[in-house]
This record gives C-alpha cells, structure tokens and sequence, in this order.
C-alpha cells in the first residue's frame, strides 16, 4: 500500500462561522484505493498557500509511501529544509498529512485510530462548548453576563456539564498588557452570573488569550478565584511558558494551556516549567495523532490532563476523539455546541453527541467520511486569515 495522490479543498465556514472563518482539508488516495482525510489548523499564512504547503509536503515526503510508517514520516517531514525544531506553519500542515495516514491505516486494518493506540479507554467523552449567540443575536452578546448566564443554564439543561466563556476584551499584537478596571470587573460579574445560573451543575471554564502580563494575570486570578473555575486558560503569552508558570504557582485556579504550542518539546517546557497542569493540544496544529498521544504520555507523568482544543472543522474533532478515547488523563474536549448546524454538513455521518458526551465512533480510522459535495459548494475566496488579532495597542488607551 503507497500513498499516490493528494487533494485538498479550503472551505468557507458560513455565518455564524463558529470554528473560524475556513477550514482547510486534504484527502490522501492510496494505490489501492484507501482515502484518507486530515485537517490542517495552519492560520499564519492564507489557506490558499497552507494548501499549496500541504501538497508541497506530500509531494517531497509522503508520496510512494507506506502511510503506516508514521513515524517516519513525521521525522522527516520535520527535519525538512535542516530545521528540526517546532514550527507552527509546517506543524499544521504535517498534523493534516499525518491524521490522513492514520485514517488510511485505520481503515486497511477496519479499527478505529484509537484501538491502533493502545484500544478504547474512556467510551464517553465529557465535552464543553463556548457561550454562543443565538442566530438572532449580535456580537454583543459576549459582553453581556446575564445573556451568557442564560445560555449556560440553557446548556447545561441540554446536557453539557461545563462551558467556556471570554469576557477580558480582545487581544494584541502588541499583548501582554495589564487588563483594565472595567474588564476585571465584568470577568467577576460573569462568573457570578454564570455561577449563580448553573450551581454545581457544570464548571466554569475562563477563556483568556495570552493578554496579560503575570502581575496583570494575578490580579484577574484573584477576582476568578471565589467563583472556583476549572481553568484559567493561557493567561500570559505562549512564547515564554517561564512566565506563566509565575501565574500558575500564584493561584489556586488550575492553568490551563496549549491552543498555540506544538509537539512535544513545547509542551514539555509547559510541563518541566509547572506552567500549566491542563494541556490543550490542536490536534490540526501541534503534529498529529501520535504527537498528541506523546505529549499525553508526558502530561501523564506530570499528573497533568489532556483537554484538546478546537477551534476549526469536523475532521480535527474526529482526530481529537480519536485521541481522548485512548488516554488514561483524558479530563474534558471542546465541542462546538452539539456538533450540529454546518460541522454535521460537512460530514456524511455526524460525530455523536449525547447527553454532554462525544461517543467514539467504531467506524474505521477516524470514524468519519468528508462529504465532497458540501466543501466544494462553500470555496473561500477571501485571503483573511482564520482569525485576527487587533493591530494597536489595547487596555489604557
């Protein structure tokens, strides 16, 4: 079995575009007729160059290949160019190949991923969603603490036993900054209105994106702290997790980390730093299955748990169940709400969600199946990247 041909498509996340703007999938053929399919979370350049990089990628190292030869692959894929340390871009692009691999394998040997990775440890998977706006509703939404704390309860009758939520403000190419008097005050009132809506229901989760210097970081921690969140995530920048870890030894909030690291080495300074005791690998950026799987095996040693992130399409979820099924430190993975509206579309089957838990599916590979259809009908034509960050200074200003 070699890999032959490689296809990719870039697709337009219409409103409410819950997961971003696009979602950039490649689908790999076999000689023998196996397809496999991956997702690439690769935001720092547009999606038309992420798919040129994919098939790039493909050409010079994947094609002619046994796609079970995993390892291989990534380590040359990796060390492409005389590089061998993480790079975001690459990363994101290998992730897609690699996953794509694993779904070919997955279906040779007619098992699922995660029984290639050890067999089925958690059969439920506890999920959250961010607080998201109704169809009818603005973006102001996210600033107002009873209309979120109305969701949360509204999720929470649905099934959901946690829910994330990102009140401090936007963020900056020229973060960390300190966070203001009036944002730290509406971060309180919304985790006193969320908390006063659902109990002891569900957890809190506290969405942060890098913003803040670690005085800035302590001084919010210490407003959050009554509330008793679950996290505290990624309260300082990723770059230097030296700094976070100052944070995370200030406060009784665990912190939480990793929507922006990738492999292993990055997370392992997360983890010798004491940064960070919940690591939140992408599975379409941080390398891939096997690199997840790596990362979760060093957080296990650690005592430190697996929360994966998502913020993109269907076929990194699948790839992210594949992996939470299989870990012993599993705690909790991001959904995008049920998992409905335009991520089921673009699937044949939609992934299983009931009751606040994901169902791994017993499908082969990743237990999903792209529908062409779908994708071709919403190309991106756009060049903005899947999400954007504020140009000037904020906070004081």
């Amino acid at each position: 079995m070699k890999l032959e041909s490689i296809k990719t498509f870039i697709v337009a996340n219409p409103p409410p575009s819950f997961g971003g703007r696009y979602f950039v999938f490649v689908k790999i053929r076999t000689t023998c007729g196996i397809e496999g399919v991956g997702e690439a979370y690769a935001a720092t350049f547009s999606p038309q160059v992420v798919a040129s990089m994919a098939e790039d990628l493909f050409e010079r190292v994947f094609a002619g290949q046994d796609p079970m030869q995993v390892e291989t692959l990534w380590r040359k894929a990796y060390g492409e160019g005389f590089s061998l340390r993480p790079d975001i871009s690459l990363m994101g692009v290998l992730s897609a190949l690699e996953m794509a691999c694993w779904d070919i394998t997955g279906k040779a040997l007619n098992q699922p991923v995660y029984k290639l990775l050890g067999g089925l440890v958690n059969p439920r998977l506890r999920s959250y969603t961010y607080l998201y706006p109704d169809a009818d509703e603005d973006d102001s939404f996210y600033g107002d603490p009873d209309r979120s704390a109305e969701r949360a309860a509204r999720y929470v009758q649905e099934g959901f036993t946690a829910v994330k939520f990102d009140p401090v403000g936007g963020y900056s190419v020229f973060d960390p900054r300190q966070p203001t008097l009036e944002r730290m005050d509406l971060s309180e009132r919304f985790c006193a209105r969320i908390r006063e809506a659902v109990g002891d229901k569900a957890d809190l989760l506290f969405g942060t994106h890098g913003q803040f210097t670690v005085s800035g970081a302590k001084r919010l921690a210490r407003r959050l702290e009554p509330y008793n969140p679950l996290w505290f995530e990624e309260p300082t920048p990723p770059e230097r997790p030296e700094m976070m870890a100052e944070v995370a030894h200030y406060t009784c909030i665990p912190v939480a980390t990793g929507e922006r690291l990738t492999t292993k080495y990055e997370f392992a300074r997360v983890l010798e730093t004491g940064a960070a005791t919940i690591l939140q690998p992408n599975l379409g950026r941080v390398g891939g299955i096997l690199e997840a799987k790596k990362i979760a095996a060093l957080a296990e040693v650690h005592y430190a748990q697996i929360a994966p992130h998502l913020y993109c399409g269907p076929i990194v979820a699948a790839a992210n169940i594949q992996l939470a099924a299989c870990i012993p430190n599993f705690l909790i993975l991001e959904s995008i709400q049920q998992f409905g509206g335009f991520h089921a579309e673009l699937l044949k089957k939609p992934l299983q969600w009931e009751g606040g838990y994901v169902i791994p599916s017993k499908e082969p590979g990743l237990g999903v199946e792209l529908n062409e259809e779908v994708a071709l009908a919403h190309p991106y034509d756009s060049r903005r990247l899947h999400l954007d960050m504020a140009q000037h200074p904020l906070g004081y200003f």
